[in-house]
């Protein structure tokens, strides 16, 4: 039977649990699994009572012990050790964990959950660089293509619906990226969208998506290993395991085709159509990714070709070799766009890679 970490806790405090001698003498640090003192590849017992036995000593005499590096070892280093209980999960080398396993009010399908916990990586972690939050998608196939709404057919370039397979987990970043981050690491603002409105106050304004970013902008903000997503990647992880023209949410998880839903997932024209809203302010998909439809458009990596989808490669699609224009997914707030229509699924739109119009930003992808 599974021992809950509070249980260990009151077992250590009132002196019922012996821990060997050996344990606090070879206690030292993981940079992959950071709470599994012992090196046993578990967070668990063993590793509360090194913990519980360095309490309130200097971390640089336990640097094991002290998990967070804030130089005690406290409370602090109790709740990452008791967040990060079972088996460990890798957090890569350029990420700060968050949260290791998916949390299941956010990601509520058991199968998701299932998936994201099979790949042995952290659901949700930060980039410690840009302080950018991502979440993991996990490999997996999914029919990519058309999924027309009750108002809306799909376009001739949503066709044929196809079979794709992404072999790899990926991690998405859980908003679109903010004025805030793009600031913090290009050192300017282009947004269009910086002063504060009736609905935006001062502090919300930081967090706006970035906006008037080309995609060759863009590519000066990534920092080494961090991109785009691929609009096959972008695509999937919208889904998220739904197949209908808008992703699930509270109180519809399997996704729905009802376009007057979109107001529960969505900023554009029939709840905004002037301005962009800070990130986050509406549910969430199946992923615990955030204005995947509405705010701002979205640039992917890919090149555009309307007629890709006949001949795209079934694993991991990269896109057409050659264009002169990038894809965009996901609609905006403005009312002069389509308003639901370039809000769904699988709804593709294409712009020349110099041009920044203020309805457009983005959002960012890593391979683990």
């Amino acid at each position: 039977m599974r021992t809950e970490p509070q249980h260990v806790v009151h077992r250590i405090l009132t002196g019922l649990v012996t821990i060997p001698c050996a344990l606090l003498l070879t206690a030292a640090t993981h940079a992959q699994c950071p709470a599994d003192l012992t090196d046993d590849g578990m967070v668990g017992g063993m590793d509360l009572s090194v913990l519980m036995a360095a309490w309130a000593t200097d971390g640089s005499q336990q640097p094991g012990s002290d998990i967070n590096g804030d130089g005690v070892v406290g409370g602090a280093d109790l709740a990452a050790l008791l967040g990060a209980w079972g088996p460990c999960v890798t957090t890569p080398a350029w990420a700060t964990l968050i949260e290791a396993w998916p949390d299941p009010s956010v990601v509520t399908n058991a199968n998701l959950r299932a998936a994201i916990t099979a790949t042995g990586l952290a659901w949700r972690v930060k980039d410690t660089a840009t302080q950018i939050e991502f979440v993991l998608i996990p490999p997996g196939s999914f029919q990519m293509g058309c999924s027309a709404s009750q108002w809306f057919p799909c376009n001739p370039d949503e066709s044929p619906v196809h079979t794709v397979t992404l072999t790899n987990a990926f991690y998405m970043g859980r908003y679109e990226v903010t004025q805030a981050q793009w600031q913090a690491r290009m050192g300017l603002n282009p947004s269009y969208f910086q002063s504060v409105s009736e609905e935006v106050s001062a502090t919300e304004v930081p967090n706006r998506p970035v906006e008037r970013v080309s995609w060759d902008m863009i590519q000066g903000f990534l920092t080494p290993g961090m991109r785009l997503p691929t609009e096959a990647e972008w695509e999937y992880a919208y889904r998220a395991g739904t197949t209908t023209a808008f992703h699930g949410f509270a109180g519809s998880l399997n996704g729905t085709n009802d376009d007057s839903q979109l107001v529960n997932i969505a900023w554009y024209a029939a709840n905004e159509g002037t301005q962009t809203r800070p990130v986050g302010g509406k549910f969430g998909n199946g992923y615990g990714l955030h204005d995947m439809s509405g705010n701002v458009i979205e640039w992917v990596s890919d090149q555009y070709d309307m007629n890709y989808y006949g001949s795209s490669p079934q694993n991991n699609p990269p896109g057409p070799d050659k264009g002169s224009t990038r894809v965009v997914r996901g609609g905006c707030f403005e009312t002069r766009f389509d308003s639901t229509n370039t809000c769904r699924a699988s709804y593709r739109a294409a712009l020349a890679p110099e041009n920044s119009p203020g309805t457009v930003g983005f959002r960012v992808a890593r391979t683990p």
